[in-house]
Parts: structure tokens; C-alpha cells; sequence
């Protein structure tokens, strides 16, 4: 069973495409006609003028696809069912660090994809750091410390990559981990963290940080020590598009 049998029942709801993160996807797909989106859950970041094969090894999140969208199959990273040089670019958007086997994931990726690799993923060292983390719920980094993919062992991996800064809108539409930078009492609604894979995984856990992060969004001392982030349009808080090339 995957992860998301278990956890991804409101993802749809939850975990909304961004369009200012899907025009920088998009941009770094280029002039790729064809792309294989990897892990690709309910379809988000799907750009509806290419030719597009989603794979997704959980039933549930495929269910949650939306019945015009682009056909799928269910099928893991490692394995997947595609013939060499088969479409232009393969695309997988935060979900290498869920795969069983991150190197052979990544290997397939590159037999498959003719023209570009283009991979969304998280520098923990910067995520490390997001006020959440440090403040609130260390045990976030923590957890996550074991199953981050350092950006530079990937673009190893790859064979040398692009690597880009994609910062959070302020009133992002999907909510992964740092999307509610400013809108940090979404941190406190039970649904909204099941759509954030390591708060489920942290369950009851992550509950004492939440209580001190209620008591200091009551207080105002959140809004008084993080007055500068109330300003901001957007925020670095360690997200990365990581472009490859491929040279056959």
C-alpha cells in the first residue's frame, strides 16, 4: 500500500495547483512537447498544452484525478512502464523523497526522457530554518532530515543540473509544508495538515509545538517577532526546481 492510500484522501482539496508555481515548471519544461509527470498524485502542474502521461503507484490519489485529465497508470518511479526515449521530458514534483529507491527512480527518469528532466524538491538546510521549524515544531526538520535528497547529489545524479529558487507566494494554493509562511493559523487545522505528508507522519507529536504557536498567534507575539514576513509577496523558504539536460 502506498502512503497516500492512507494519508491522500483530501489532497484534491488541499493540495491545489499553484498557476505562479505552475508557470515556473512549465518554463523549465520548455519546448518538450511530450512529458511523463512522475508521483503525480491528482494531477496538479499538468500543463494542458503538452502531451501528457501521469504515473501514480496509490489507487487513491488516482481516483482523485480529475476525469478530464491526462490519462494515467499506476506504476512506481523504479519501475516504470515506458519504453527509452520515450517522451521529451519526465517531470516528478515533490515525491522523490517518498520513493522506495531515490537512484533507481532517478535512472529512470533519465532512460525515458529524450530531452529534460525537471524535478521539484527542497533544500533542508534552507527548510531547516523556516520559523516553523525553528520555533514551533523542530520535529518537522527532523523528520525530514531522513528522507531529504541534498540538491547536489541530485544534480549529480542527473548528470549536472539547472538548479532554481521557487519562492511561496504569500497566499499560496497549495499547501505543502511552507505554503502558510503568512497565514500561520492554517498550521492549526487538522485538515489542512493531512495534506502535509511529514505533519501526518509526525501526528501527535507536532501537537505541543501547535499549542505554543495557537497561544503566540493569540497573543500576538507571532505577529509581533515575524512583523517583516507580513510585508512580503513571496518567501525563499527552500523549494528548488532542479533542470537537467540530457546529453545522449
Amino acid at each position: 500500500m502506498s502512503l497516500y492510500d492512507e494519508i491522500g484522501r483530501n489532497y484534491a482539496r488541499f493540495r491545489r495547483e499553484d498557476p505562479r508555481i505552475a508557470a515556473a515548471v512549465r518554463a523549465a519544461l520548455g519546448d518538450a512537447r511530450s512529458v511523463v509527470n512522475v508521483g503525480a498524485g491528482a494531477g496538479a502542474y499538468e500543463p494542458r498544452d503538452l502531451e501528457v502521461l501521469a504515473v501514480e503507484p496509490s489507487a487513491t490519489m488516482l481516483a482523485q484525478r480529475p476525469t478530464d485529465g491526462a490519462p494515467a497508470v499506476q506504476a512506481s518511479a523504479e519501475m516504470l512502464p515506458l519504453e527509452n526515449r520515450s517522451y521529451d521530458a519526465a517531470m516528478a514534483l515533490l515525491t522523490i523523497h517518498h520513493w522506495k529507491d531515490v537512484q533507481a527512480g532517478l535512472a529512470e527518469l533519465r532512460r525515458v526522457a529524450r530531452q529534460r528532466i525537471v524535478i521539484l524538491t527542497w533544500d533542508q538546510a534552507v527548510f531547516s530554518q523556516f520559523w516553523l521549524c525553528r520555533e514551533y515544531v523542530p520535529e518537522l526538520a527532523a523528520y525530514d532530515e531522513g528522507r531529504a535528497i541534498g540538491v547536489g547529489w541530485l544534480s549529480a545524479q542527473l548528470g549536472g543540473a539547472d538548479v532554481r529558487v521557487v519562492e511561496v507566494p504569500h497566499d499560496c494554493l497549495d499547501g505543502f509544508a511552507c505554503a502558510y509562511w503568512r497565514r500561520p493559523e492554517r498550521y492549526l487545522d487538522p485538515e489542512a495538515r493531512a495534506a502535509i505528508s511529514t505533519f501526518a507522519a509526525l501526528g501527535e507529536r507536532a501537537e505541543p509545538g501547535l499549542a505554543r504557536l495557537a497561544a503566540d498567534l493569540e497573543s500576538g507575539a507571532w505577529a509581533e517577532r515575524h512583523r517583516d514576513l507580513l510585508e512580503r509577496a513571496s518567501l525563499d523558504v527552500g523549494y528548488r526546481l532542479v533542470v537537467a539536460e540530457q546529453h545522449r
